[in-house]
Parts: C-alpha cells; sequence; structure tokens
C-alpha cells in the first residue's frame, strides 16, 4: 500500500517526467539534426585542410585506386554540404541523399583495409575500427531524420 509521502513523490516524478518527454519531442529532432549537421560540418571542413583531419590517412589509404589529392577536397566539399544542409535544414532529401550515398564509402576499410580496423576479428577494434563502427549511429539518425521528411513523425 502506498503511503500519502509515497505518492507525493509519484505524482511529482511523473509532473517531471511529464515536461522532460514534452521537451525532447519537442526538440528532439532539432538537436539531432543540427549536432548531426555539425558532426558532417567539421568532418568535412577539416578535409580541406592536409594534415588536419584525423581521418586523411585512412581515406588515402582506403581509396588508393583513385587519386586522394583529387578525391579529398570532394570528399570535403561532400560533408560540408551535408553538414550545412543538416544544419540549415533546407532541402533535407537532397542532403539525406549525400549522406546516405557517403555512408557505403565510410565502410570501405573494413573490406580493403581490415587489419587497420581490427586488433582482432570481430571484437577487437582499432581506433580506426571504431570511427568506422560509429557510422552506424550517423545512419541511424539519418533514417530518423528521413522519417520526418513529409512532416510526419510517429511515436513508437
Amino acid at each position: 500500500m502506498m503511503t500519502l509521502e509515497d505518492k507525493f513523490v509519484k505524482k511529482h516524478l511523473d509532473n517531471l517526467d511529464n515536461i522532460l518527454v514534452e521537451w525532447m519531442t519537442r526538440y528532439g529532432l532539432l538537436v539531432l539534426r543540427i549536432g548531426l549537421g555539425i558532426v558532417f560540418l567539421w568532418f568535412g571542413v577539416l578535409k580541406f585542410f592536409p594534415g588536419l583531419s584525423p581521418a586523411e590517412g585512412l581515406v588515402r589509404n582506403t581509396i588508393y585506386f583513385i587519386n586522394p589529392d583529387f578525391f579529398l577536397p570532394i570528399l570535403a566539399a561532400w560533408e560540408t554540404l551535408i553538414g550545412i544542409g543538416l544544419i540549415w535544414g533546407k532541402y533535407m532529401r537532397l542532403t539525406l541523399l549525400l549522406l546516405f550515398l557517403q555512408m557505403p564509402g565510410t565502410a570501405l576499410p573494413i573490406i580493403v583495409l581490415p587489419e587497420v580496423v581490427w586488433t582482432q576479428f570481430p571484437f577487437g577494434l582499432t581506433l580506426e575500427g571504431q570511427y568506422i563502427i560509429k557510422n552506424l549511429v550517423l545512419i541511424g539518425a539519418g533514417l530518423v531524420l528521413g522519417a520526418t521528411v513529409r512532416g510526419k513523425t510517429k511515436k513508437f
């Protein structure tokens, strides 16, 4: 049996929970979109400056079949455009298309350079491997944002 004090605490916790959930509902997609945009903008801009991006060596070694001096500025512009599109919130279909077209390339080192990705397959990831695997979260975020382009959201 609940005491009066337990009921009081439960009521206030329920009220706080409702306030927090409403705030997350209202601002969650905005924070997700802008946060994802900052990540892409940041990583993209770094690639414009040789030696500044921690991913430059990985990119150079992965796309050895294309001149990296030609490819890196294209990748930098691509990621920067994704970042700007996400932050701006306009042309989301095009922005998300660019994001989803870019993602398979980020997984390429798993196939081309497995020795750089794994210390011991399948559990031991290197720092580069962790950098690649985190893209699963970026893909998930892109899917969530993509689910909103028609102005509909569904509660789970």
